[in-house]
């Protein structure tokens, strides 16, 4: 066999195993960081697997190539709805108020304060949640002119960044912060002027590394359960939930009505972390969430000072 066939059949063999493990690990629903950890990278490894598919074609290794397909169809199952607008089942919700929803972790509150609130206003910011909020950069972003912009909230500020928050262009009422959990998430009912109020949650659940990934899992379920419980109408969950779409456990959570954003408009996978590197974003831990509730656009923005980008949803509530 020349040089160039076995070179093939290496790559081409590496990515039916980069393949298979995003498969298998994107399936299963487990605690243990072996299977969670390659599925955080699943997109990562599928890329693997297409270009081994392209090398094996060129070399006519058929049969590599005929398994990297099939790896590739499965994989299909979980990436293409992404991809696809509506394809999550979303149905359209009745005429109402059209709300702009941002979504930003702020790096144990080290995020630019003045950035910050400039995202607020050139966004017409209606609903900011806020993920690793400290008591000094409540007092910051304050200072910048957040609390001008967006006047009611309810903060559950903790120093070492544990912190969350739910800022709001709107009435808040009934805010409470989520037991059980080691990082602060919280919820309280917006009051837009419909017939029953639009609960919105800030969440943050512990990732699964360097945390023992069974809290991981158990912080995942219990937020599962939480949604599960909330009174009738629409919600809007705005979070760092370190985890992707290819986590089965974040899958799960999109069921009773609750869709993710970049389902609902196909955008597609939106890496959000980490931002501080040299290298770009490579996992989509940050999303938007809704409950009865039409998303009509969502976009990555920066936060500038974070290790996160945000994201900005426009979301249609009855």
């Amino acid at each position: 066999m020349r040089a160039r066939t076995i070179a093939a059949v290496v790559v081409g063999l590496g990515g039916v195993a980069a393949g298979l493990v995003a498969v298998v690990s994107s399936m299963l629903e487990t605690s243990s960081m072996v299977v969670v950890g390659p599925a955080s990278a699943a997109p990562i490894l599928l890329c693997v697997t297409v270009v081994g598919v392209l090398v094996c074609l060129l070399a006519r290794r058929w049969w590599i190539a005929a398994a990297s397909a099939v790896l590739l169809g499965l994989a299909a199952v979980v990436v293409v709805p992404l991809y696809v607008p509506g394809a999550a089942g979303v149905a359209d919700a009745a005429p109402g108020e059209s709300l702009r929803v941002m979504q930003a972790n702020v790096m144990l509150g080290e995020a630019d304060p003045q950035a910050l609130v400039a995202s607020v206003r050139e966004r017409d910011i209606d609903v900011l949640t806020v993920q690793e909020l400290t008591e000094d950069s409540v007092g910051a972003f304050d200072a910048a002119g957040l609390s001008a912009a967006l006047p009611y909230r309810f903060v559950a500020p903790y120093q070492g960044g544990a912190g969350a928050a739910i800022y709001s262009r709107f009435p808040l009422s009934n805010g409470r912060e989520l037991p059980g959990y080691l990082l602060a998430s919280v919820t309280a009912d917006l009051d837009v002027g419909a017939a029953q109020p639009l609960r919105v949650y800030a969440v943050h659940p512990v990732p699964p590394w360097p945390t023992p990934t069974p809290v991981w899992a158990s912080e995942l379920d219990m937020l599962g359960e939480e949604l599960a419980q909330a009174s009738p109408g629409a919600v809007i969950i705005g979070g760092d939930f370190n985890s992707t779409h290819a986590h089965k456990r974040f899958r799960d959570l999109l069921t009773g009505g609750y869709v993710d954003a970049a389902d609902a408009v196909g955008a597609g996978v939106i890496p959000t972390y980490p931002m501080d590197k040299w290298y770009p974003p490579v996992v989509g831990i940050d999303h938007v969430v809704v409950r009865d509730a039409q998303v009509r656009s969502l976009e990555p923005i920066d936060i500038v000072g974070s290790d996160h980008r945000g994201l900005v949803a426009t979301v249609d509530v009855p």
